[in-house]
């Protein structure tokens, strides 16, 4: 099958990488036409445009609502493409509504649409072991989850478009929270001698860890200890837009959240003092640097 990948950032890469490993041909397209070229397998497009033209589904993995907005309504955009019927994926964070949005451009432009947002960062994406949460068509849905089949380790269909962001929202904002509780937690040790290894040891081994704290035990500890980690696959800067979606979501459903905005405001100081681009399971350590 012939694949388009729209937005060959960290996350497109991967899955292109992952479904050419499956038999696939992939064609891409960036902003940057440099990132797509450096993968050898990988064909660059010019524009979304043609990457219609030259596939049979395309996936759309972009960062925001802007790059979506170039992608899709800017010159030679998916909009103005040629459908006849293939499906548009879109993978990205958004609101239940911008979703919507996207959707009905898609359809009025001839072609068929299914949202499904992952969770899961770079790794997952290379391996096929994202969560993916899908959401639209019935019918389109089935006609492509073969190939969600082959990103994934996990595949839920949710009903309408819309309910696939809400629930990427949703299973986003504790490990939004989980980050800046993991480094109050070290700071409630204060100076009583512990071992800073021994104390994230059982910290990311306690009933109270999430999935990946074990995995990002070591970065968050090089940061403290050198001022240096090379870790980046969930940059602050992007956390604080799923963040900011997260309290609009809450605002339009009718509900107050006042946990994920004492995250945001943690997570926003340290925005602002130069770590937007460090990982946001960083924030672990911003109390203790």
């Amino acid at each position: 099958m012939r694949v388009g990948v729209v937005g060959f950032g960290k996350m497109g890469r991967a899955i292109g990488e992952r479904l050419s490993d499956c038999g696939h041909e992939i064609v891409a397209w960036a902003r940057d036409s440099a990132k797509v070229a450096a993968v050898p397998a990988v064909a660059v497009a010019i524009s979304p445009k043609q990457v219609v033209a030259q596939s049979d589904i395309i996936i759309s993995a972009l960062a925001n609502d802007a790059a979506t907005d170039q992608a899709y309504f800017g010159d030679d955009g998916l909009c103005h493409a040629t459908f006849d019927g293939k499906v548009v994926i879109e993978l990205c964070t958004m609101l239940p509504d911008r979703a919507q949005l996207l959707c009905d451009a898609i359809l009025a432009a001839g072609g068929r649409f299914l949202e499904c947002p992952v969770g899961g960062t770079v790794k997952p994406a290379r391996d096929g072991a994202l969560v993916g949460m899908a959401a639209g068509d019935p019918a389109t849905y089935e006609s492509v989850k073969p190939l969600l089949l082959q990103m994934t380790r996990r595949l839920d269909f949710l009903g309408p478009v819309g309910n696939g962001a809400a629930m990427k929202l949703s299973i986003n904002l504790p490990l939004m929270v989980y980050w800046g509780a993991l480094g109050e937690a070290v700071a409630l040790l204060g100076n009583r001698g512990i071992d800073l290894d021994q104390a994230f040891d059982i910290l990311t081994d306690s009933s109270g860890a999430i999935g990946t704290a074990k995995a990002r035990q070591g970065p968050i500890l090089d940061l403290i200890k050198t001022g240096q980690s090379g870790v980046s696959n969930f940059a602050i800067d992007q956390a604080l837009k799923d963040m900011r979606l997260m309290i609009a979501q809450a605002a339009l459903a009718g509900v107050d959240c006042p946990i994920i905005s004492a995250a945001k405001a943690t997570a926003k100081q340290a925005n602002d003092a130069g770590w937007d681009k460090k990982d946001i399971s960083l924030l672990a350590a911003w109390r203790s640097v």
